[in-house]
């Protein structure tokens, strides 16, 4: 399994922008100090607090600061963007960071987003659609290229700097559980990414991988599991369960009231419709939200589980939060990569059948 950071990101909107950024890198450094696999960064222009405008001119930042950790967007959200300049920065990006890049797609969600862009919410999904056929189409075919949809239009247009990866950069298309990520995914052969907490009437996790297949397989597309990546799940660990929930809950109780309530958001927080927000609880929330907080055996337990909840998947994604302070933040980061990875990544088989084989030897007098 591979492990990766998703960063929305969430600063509050008190908070000097130019050090926030400048924190989000570092943990992107540190991160890859630590053996994780994979760092995604998404798009957001109004609110206050999701305040990176450009994921790709950030991860052009964070790719000259590693050398090993993948680097994706997720997302960018098509319908604001021309398709013809999305293919070629990403193409173009693709190379300075030497085919470590990843581009995950999505329709957009956030309220104000939408409302500031001018757009019909109804619109945007079959904008996302048309969108990534005619990237696709400036990746995959040679000379020039035209498209004519209800939305978008290019007519003889070839993007000069292809992919640096071969036939191009991996395109993810990123699912809350509609039901349109996975079947457009599914009928182009394109990998998914999951989020492993779907709004109530949308399709559960459990569910999602079986519907991509048989749709992929359908459209003539053979489909790896080890390609699903589950996302945006919040995981913090500290030595004790106490101690986890008492560095966290206050911080995460403070962004979501003040942020995501004010952002539309409440009504997926609520254990009944109108629940008032002084009712909504840091241990319902995470319950509800399926997050992991305790210590480092407890997210052993919770992955396990969700293993066998969804049949599997490649990657899981871990949501970043400033909910405490960056040292208990890295502390957690930091039991994560030494405690719970290698339960995953079978790098613990050798080392315990050699303990094992001492004690065992140690007993019999050998």
């Amino acid at each position: 399994m591979k492990f990766g950071l998703f960063m929305m990101p969430a600063h509050s909107h008190n908070d000097n922008p130019t050090l926030a950024f400048e924190r989000d890198l570092q943990l992107i450094e540190y991160t890859e100090s630590l053996g994780f696999d994979e760092f995604w960064v998404g798009e957001h222009h109004s609110g206050g607090w999701e305040n990176i405008p450009s994921p790709e001119i950030f991860l052009a930042a964070a790719c000259s600061r590693t050398k090993r950790i993948r680097l994706g967007t997720a997302v960018i959200n098509l319908p604001y963007h021309h398709p013809f300049h999305v293919a070629e920065r990403m193409a173009f990006l693709d190379h300075l960071t030497y085919g470590r890049l990843m581009m995950g797609c999505g329709p957009g969600v956030l309220g104000p987003d939408i409302q500031l862009f001018d757009l019909d919410p109804s619109d945007l999904r079959p904008m996302m659609n048309e969108s990534v056929d005619i990237i696709l189409k400036l990746f995959r075919e040679d000379g020039l290229v035209s498209y004519e949809g209800n939305y978008w239009k290019i007519n003889d247009m070839e993007i000069q700097v292809k992919s640096y990866q071969s036939p191009h950069l991996p395109v993810y298309l990123v699912s809350s559980g509609s039901g349109n990520s996975i079947k457009v995914a599914a009928e182009r052969g394109l990998p998914v990414i999951s989020a492993a907490f779907t709004l109530p009437g949308a399709m559960a996790l459990s569910d999602q991988w079986q519907a991509y297949e048989k749709i992929a397989t359908d459209s003539g597309h053979t489909v790896n599991r080890n390609d699903w990546r589950v996302g945006n799940i919040a995981i913090y660990l500290a030595d004790t369960t106490e101690k986890a929930y008492e560095d966290v809950a206050n911080g995460a109780l403070g962004e979501i009231n003040q942020y995501t309530f004010n952002a539309g958001g409440k009504p997926t927080f609520e254990a009944y419709p109108g629940q008032p927000a002084s009712e909504i609880t840091f241990e319902q929330i995470v319950e509800q939200r399926g997050w992991i907080v305790g210590d480092p055996d407890h997210c052993v337990r919770r992955i396990k589980e969700l293993e066998e909840e969804t049949g599997g998947f490649g990657g899981l994604l871990m949501l970043t939060t400033e909910w405490t302070s960056t040292q208990n933040w890295y502390r957690s980061l930091e039991l994560f990569a030494r405690y719970v990875m290698p339960h995953f990544k079978g790098s613990l088989k050798g080392i315990h059948n050699s303990y094992e084989r001492m004690v065992e030897d140690n007993r019999l007098g050998r």
